[in-house]
Parts: C-alpha cells; structure tokens; sequence
C-alpha cells in the first residue's frame, strides 16, 4: 500500500522506515531538503511540494500529517483540499485538539474527501516498538487503512485499533497523555523524597532497576528512566524547567467540564506550570503570610 507523509521530524521519518520495512511505499514531504534526500538515500522518496507528493501517490491516495497542532494542521488541510481527488483521505497522526478534529472532518467531508484523526504514541522508539495507535474517523477509510495500521503497530493485533467517530482518536490520545503526566509526576516525587533521605544514601540508578523487575510499579516509563540514570545519575547539567505541550491542560478542562475529579493529573499539569516559574510570586507570597501571622523567619534573596 501507499502513504504519503507531512513532516520528516524524527517521528515522521521513523514511522517511513516501519512502513518501508513493512513493504508499503512511502513518499515523504518536508521542508527540510536534507530530510527529504535523507528519505529517497533510504529507500523511500522524499519530495519538495506537495504537488509532487500527490503525484506520486495512485488513487484513492492516503496522506498522513505529521505537524504541529493548530494552524499548520489547517494551513496543511487547506492546501491538499486542491489537489487530491474525491475519495482520497487526509490523516493526522499529530496532537491536536479533538473538538479542532470534528471540525475538520465535516469541512473536509464536505468536499468529497475522508478524514481520520490517529493519536500516535511511540515517540523516537516508535521504528524498534511499534506505535500504539488510536483511531477515529468513519469506517470505510480506517478499514480501508488498516494494512498501514497493522505496519505501524508492534504487531498486526496488538497496540492499535478503531476506537469511535471522528474525534475520538485524538479525545483518547489526550487523556492518554493526561495519564502519563500523573505517572511522570508520581515517579518524580518518589525518587525525590529517597534522594532527599540522605542518611541513607541510596543509590537511586540501582532501585529503578530494581524496580524493573516483579515490582508492581513496573513500567517502560521506568525502564527509560532507569537507563536514564545510568547515564546521569545526578541529573547534572539539567534545569528543572517542563514544558507542556497541551494535551494535560486538554484534558483537565474535559474533566472540569465533564465533573470527574482528576486531582492527579491536574496536580501534576500545575507542577509543569511551576517549573517554569524564577523565584516565583507565589511562594514569595506565603513567605510573607506566614512572617506576618506567625512570626515566622523570612528568607532574603
């Protein structure tokens, strides 16, 4: 089968040489020259336009938007709407908003083509693992996909499948990413405090591994971390600065909107929030408080 793809990031190039491997053709669009020729170098064909994108792919032809959330997704919608023909389906495999997804769906259903939305997780390791992937959009295209799913995936059964109508792919891969805020955080906080117990003088390398195997806090999220502190085990260098890139906040507003009490997550998206934040107002502000009721000692910068 054929798939033509937005955007050689690592993701994007990485999700090319899974379905190369797999015996699917792959043609590859990027701004990045470099990345395209490093495509074509590997088998594949990266191109410069999307007109030529198209053109190499037959009909009913299936393209895969890796962008960024937001206006590149709708920039790029825009510009294939003139090219590719009734019946064609447009992909996006990126992170976007779901209510941003069933909006697209109806404007592209409109003109004749199909639209899929396919939260993709997997991140660098995704070529090695597989991607689990979470589907939404109309039957006919997602079954008609399915080889390309069955590429992408760890196995042809396994980590991937048509969860709902449009929207419900991306709708899944946001409170997917809401959970693993929460065990990111739940992680951090436990091997702060063993750090913290100085007396001890635990060896924080040793205990992730430790815990990698029979422990019921078991994970790949804790095999990365692991192999992580193997490599630094004091987090030197590093700044305590995370960023977020939306679907944490997403998903506290749905929870919000939906009254579900997600204090976990939405915990965790706060201290995102603050990490970003220099000697923050906020703390200053207690500080003060606590000086001004109790007496208590007020540091000075």
């Amino acid at each position: 089968m054929e798939l033509g793809i937005i955007g050689l990031g690592k993701m994007g190039f990485n999700m090319a040489e899974r379905l190369k491997l797999a015996g699917h053709k792959v043609v590859g669009f990027d701004f990045n020259k470099e990345a395209t020729a490093k495509l074509t170098t590997n088998g594949s064909l990266g191109v410069i336009s999307l007109e030529e994108l198209v053109a190499n792919l037959q009909a009913p032809r299936a393209i895969w938007i890796m962008v960024p959330s937001g206006d590149p997704v709708d920039h790029t919608i825009q510009s294939l709407e003139g090219l590719l023909s009734q019946g064609d389906t447009i992909i996006d495999g990126g992170n976007s908003n779901y209510k941003d997804t069933q909006r697209r769906h109806a404007q592209v259903k409109s003109t004749g083509l199909e639209y899929v939305d396919c939260g993709t997780s997997g991140g660098v390791w995704g070529l090695k693992e597989g991607y689990s992937l979470m589907i939404g959009g109309d039957k006919a295209p997602v079954e008609r996909l399915t080889p390309i799913f069955q590429a992408l995936a760890p196995s042809p059964t396994e980590g991937w499948g048509h969860v709902g109508p449009s929207g419900s792919g991306h709708f899944v891969k946001m409170v997917h990413n809401g959970i693993e805020y929460g065990l990111m955080q739940a992680y951090a906080e436990g091997f702060s405090v063993m750090k913290a117990k100085e007396p001890l003088h635990l060896d924080l390398t040793q205990i992730a591994h430790i815990w990698q195997k029979g422990s019921v806090v078991r994970s790949w999220l804790l095999d990365l971390t692991a192999d992580a502190l193997d490599k630094n085990p004091t987090l030197a260098g590093l700044e305590a600065w995370v960023p977020d890139s939306g679907e944490g906040r997403w998903t506290v507003m749905e929870a919000i909107d939906l009254n579900i009490s997600a204090p976990v997550i939405t915990e965790s998206l706060i201290r995102r929030l603050r990490s970003r934040e220099e000697n923050n107002f906020t703390d200053r502000m207690i500080s003060i408080m606590r000086g001004a009721f109790g007496g208590h000692e007020v540091k000075k910068a």
